[in-house]
């Protein structure tokens, strides 16, 4: 996405990752060395499985809906909603439905 003739236009991230049958797909739109902007396209019953991360991120969900577990608690969480995964403290991810999200982490 570093593309120099993207640079200044507005855009809508959704847009700009496609669903893929029985996968996960992402794209990295900014990898710096303080954190990263990623956006995820996963297919129905498609997921991540539990991990952590020592770095804190937000979750934005760009389209559909998600359940992500946080510490053992899950939490449904909806397009035009965000999460917060804090570092350190395991968590993971099903897509009830498809879904298309937005994760920036910040590294410490």
């Amino acid at each position: 996405m570093s593309n120099k003739n993207e640079i200044q236009r507005a855009f809508i991230p959704a847009d700009r990752i496609d669903y893929a049958d029985h996968a996960v797909v992402s794209r990295t739109i900014i990898k710096k060395p303080s954190g990263n902007i990623s956006l995820f396209a996963f297919d129905m019953e498609e997921g991540l499985s539990e991990h952590s991360s020592p770095h804190e991120a937000l979750v934005q969900v760009l389209d559909g809906s998600v359940e992500i577990t946080i510490g053992g608690v899950p939490c449904t969480v909806r397009a035009g909603e965000s999460i917060i995964l804090p570092a350190d403290i395991p968590h993971a991810l099903l897509a009830k439905e498809r879904f298309k999200m937005m994760l920036t982490m910040i590294k410490n």
